[in-house]
């Protein structure tokens, strides 16, 4: 019997029905020489403090810092858990062969693997690597099983992630409490700290702090206003300051040049292409939705795991936005299979990936393929299968990765980039003009655009170099704005760049083996946060309370709350499942980090 274990129940039941296990027992499915049972969340964890060192059950300073010379698991305590744990290990006795099932990535592979070692498993394991769950990709994945040592380095990236959780949130966690908090024995209260969320809630304490101490300052810009056309000064601007800071310095300006012609010294008309916007991962696609319609990133996430499990978009938990080449030949089949919901697609059809007589033939830009960008898992994309009986938020979130996957194959956006020149004695006046020819992918979120994301046009008249003519300059009076409190969308994009401001996308893309957290786990840290009283929401801002700035000015170790050294580690991390750094040093680094942190603690 081949004994196959998948990441839950639902997931389970899908690919017995494509096995061919069609007999339900309690606890697993069976038939055609295949048993396929699951697991739901977390069946092991690592063991608490007390059962290492009996010493360490009370919460004492003089046995800090914590440090098992081995670390063990466990069978979590809970009555299901152990019913369930019980059945996969009587199963794994009985097969000559398991193939792990897993959710495709570092905690589906750690999840499982713990599960294995606690039940003794002795034969051989498999591992299923699949991005989609409809019926084609399952097949497909059993023909292309692999060895689980293949995934040895996925493993122990997660194990140490896990181990540096437990070393630095439980030692921290006790070392601070006992050291700062306030009361007295059950009623302490207890300082909770972690390896992620501590430096995130360290970013929002520190922009809260930075609007709370901000002192807004007045400057003037001088505008001037010629044929209906309102004209910016480019004036020298010092490091840091504004070019005018006084009203008379503005005045004077003013005065200087009112009696003199405004005269036109360049127009430079170029065209330019605008190319559709990535497809996304689940960081983009959970501050979309944040933006877009409210939605926390922890909803988002619920949102899109349910689409995966329901067949019609792929594995979720990725931070790529890159096709990887063997999904070309595929795109044609999954555009057929949605057109019925999207006429956006019917210009694309006939198409097939090669051209061919009668079709049109598919573009194939490095901006959505490219093999060196993808790992484990490609971008989020629809399967093709047919959606039926979703939910509001799922039909919202659905047509979002749709129609980008669409967009990726339309033709780029033609515009016209027009800058004008002018100059009024020695002072330089510039404005500048956009104008879209075509509209390219455009065409695609037409119907979905508000009012306010109507793509906004700004035509200017035929100006001519070397006309000249009277011109009305004028000064407007601006104030200093302060930065604005995080929304969920913009602590996503904090956590993945270890909190430095970055638009551009490419340059994202280099920081993210920097940010701090995982995809997939930073919706659950920002939820956390949340339910600790740390942090509130107010409308779409997020800002701390009292609890969480105190907490922050208490932590005296840099380490826990600097996003930047933290980004390392997660760095550190990814090296791991790369192979090319070993866990073994990691380990050895988490705990030379432990004992400083509580070193820290008992010394000031």
């Amino acid at each position: 019997m081949i004994l196959c274990i998948a990441e839950k129940p639902s997931v389970g039941r899908d690919i017995a029905r494509v096995l061919g296990a069609t007999t339900s027992r309690d606890g697993y499915m069976e038939g055609n020489g295949y048993c396929v049972s699951w697991t739901f969340g977390h069946l092991c964890a690592l063991l608490d403090p007390n059962e290492y060192n009996a010493q360490w059950k009370g919460w004492n300073m003089s046995s800090l810092p914590m440090v098992p010379e081995r670390f063990g698991i466990k069978v979590t305590d809970d009555k299901g858990v152990v019913k369930q744990f019980n059945t996969i290990k009587d199963l794994i006795a009985k097969a000559e062969m398991v193939i792990n099932c897993g959710d495709a990535g570092q905690e589906g592979e750690l999840i499982q693997r713990w599960v294995y070692q606690k039940a003794g498993c002795k034969v051989p394991v498999k591992r299923l690597w699949i991005s989609s769950l409809t019926e084609d990709a399952i097949r497909e994945g059993f023909q292309k099983l692999k060895d689980q040592s293949e995934y040895q380095h996925l493993y122990e990236a997660g194990l140490m992630r896990a181990i540096g959780d437990w070393l630095l949130g439980m030692n921290a966690t006790r070392a601070y409490t006992l050291r700062f908090a306030k009361g007295v024995g059950k009623d302490r209260q207890v300082l909770s700290i972690g390896r992620v969320q501590t430096p995130t809630l360290a970013l929002i304490v520190k922009r809260q702090q930075e609007i709370e101490h901000f002192v807004p300052r007045t400057y003037w810009e001088l505008k001037t206003l010629y044929r209906d056309t309102l004209f910016s000064a480019q004036l020298p601007v010092e490091e840091d300051e504004y070019a005018i800071t006084s009203l008379e310095q503005g005045q004077n300006l003013v005065d200087s040049i009112k009696d003199l012609p405004l005269e036109i010294t360049s127009v430079e008309k170029k065209k330019g292409m605008e190319y559709a916007p990535r497809l996304f991962d689940l960081t983009s696609l959970q501050v979309e939705c944040n933006k877009r319609y409210g939605m926390t990133a922890d909803d988002t996430l619920k949102v899109i795991q349910s689409l995966y499990e329901k067949h019609v978009t792929t594995y979720p938990r990725v931070d790529t936005t890159f096709l990887s080449d063997d999904i070309y030949p595929k795109v044609p089949a999954t555009l057929n299979g949605i057109k019925d919901y999207f006429p956006q697609v019917t210009p694309l059809l006939p198409l097939k990936a090669d051209g061919g007589k009668g079709a049109t033939s598919l573009p194939k830009s490095k901006k959505v393929f490219d093999n060196s960008k993808v790992t484990d898992h490609h971008a989020i994309i629809p399967t093709g299968q047919r959606p039926e009986n979703l939910t509001e938020q799922e039909r919202k979130v659905f047509n979002m990765v749709a129609l980008r996957f669409i967009a990726a194959f339309y033709p780029p956006c033609q515009v016209a980039n027009t800058t004008v020149l002018a100059c009024a004695g020695d002072i330089s006046f510039k404005v500048t003009g956009r104008e879209v020819l075509e509209q390219g992918w455009r065409e695609v979120f037409a119907k979905e655009k508000t009012d306010d994301e109507v793509e906004e046009q700004k035509t200017l008249p035929a100006f001519r170099k070397g006309e000249s003519g009277p011109h009305q300059p004028q000064l407007q009076e601006k104030t200093t704005t302060p930065p604005k409190y995080y929304t969920e969308a913009t602590l996503l994009r904090a956590m993945e760049t270890a909190g430095k401001t970055v638009d551009d996308e490419e340059l994202r893309d280099a920081m993210k083996e920097n940010g701090i957290g995982r995809p997939s786990t930073r919706a659950a840290i920002i939820e956390k946060l949340f339910q600790r009283k740390y942090i509130i929401r107010d409308k779409k801002n997020i800002k701390s309370t009292e609890v969480g700035i105190n907490l922050i000015q208490t932590i005296i170790s840099p380490l826990l709350k600097s996003a930047e050294l933290t980004g390392r580690w997660e760095q550190k991390l990814r090296a791991i499942e790369r192979g090319d750094y070993t866990a073994q040093q990691f380990l050895e680094e988490l705990k030379q980090m432990t004992t400083e942190v509580v070193h820290e603690v008992k010394a000031d």
